[in-house]
């Protein structure tokens, strides 16, 4: 991703150098198709690299970091169509700026309404081998450090190794125990009036819906609630 913004800095830079409005080159057909055809190209690499990117999380599973890289090449695209539009529409260079910094905030205050860690786990739990039959095996320990908000994820998971006679295996049971060491911590810290959110209160009343999961004793088949 760090490529692609360099490269729609760089046609950003070149556009405000060479179309400022009035100079001899705004206003040279030739200068200005060049323009677009470069621009053009960049928005096609930056749709490759997205696509590309999505490949590698169908094997690799999703991260904040990959996450993130989506975000970014959103931004880098958005950033290169307004350069279009900036030319066709003949405005100036600040328009183009206020244009890109009203999409980076618009995108920052979406971003804070979604809970990311929620929607990684889940990805990673409906896409995983454990539950599809093809794919990657989940890392479940990384989920497990994305926070309480993996925690639906995760007991689905757990749910359906219990069906598969799975959940017996020992990284399995030691997940289970850790997860519910985790919860304890999580509602003894929610007890406190300043930690609430309206996001932590939904999750509240998910795990309180839950069935609890019991670790089972050596070679006992895991069952959930029991």
């Amino acid at each position: 991703a760090y490529p692609l913004i360099v490269t729609a800095l760089l046609a950003a830079g070149f556009v405000l150098a060479a179309l400022r409005p009035g100079s001899a080159t705004s206003s040279d057909p030739f200068i200005r198709r060049l323009v677009y055809v470069w621009v053009a190209q960049n928005i096609v690499l930056v749709i490759s690299s997205i696509l590309r990117l999505e490949l590698y999380v169908g094997i690799y599973a999703l991260t904040y970091w990959r996450v993130a890289a989506f975000v970014w090449m959103g931004l880098v695209a958005a950033g290169l169509a307004l350069i279009i539009a900036r030319i066709a529409l003949g405005k100036s260079n600040e328009w183009l700026l206020s244009a890109n910094l009203l999409t980076l905030s618009a995108t920052l205050y979406a971003c804070s309404f979604i809970n990311f860690a929620a929607l990684i786990a889940n990805y990673n739990v409906e896409h995983s081998f454990e539950m599809t039959g093809h794919g990657t095996e989940l890392d479940f320990w990384y989920l497990r450090s994305l926070g309480p908000s993996a925690r639906p994820a995760l007991d689905r998971f757990l749910e359906q190794q219990a069906r598969t006679n799975a959940a017996s295996v020992s990284p399995y049971r030691e997940l289970a125990r850790l997860l519910g060491q985790d919860e304890a911590r999580y509602r003894a810290a929610q007890e406190n009036w300043r930690a609430w959110s309206f996001r932590d209160w939904r999750l509240l009343r998910t795990l309180d819906t839950s069935i609890p999961f019991v670790v089972p004793q050596g070679s006992e088949r895991f069952v959930p609630g029991r």
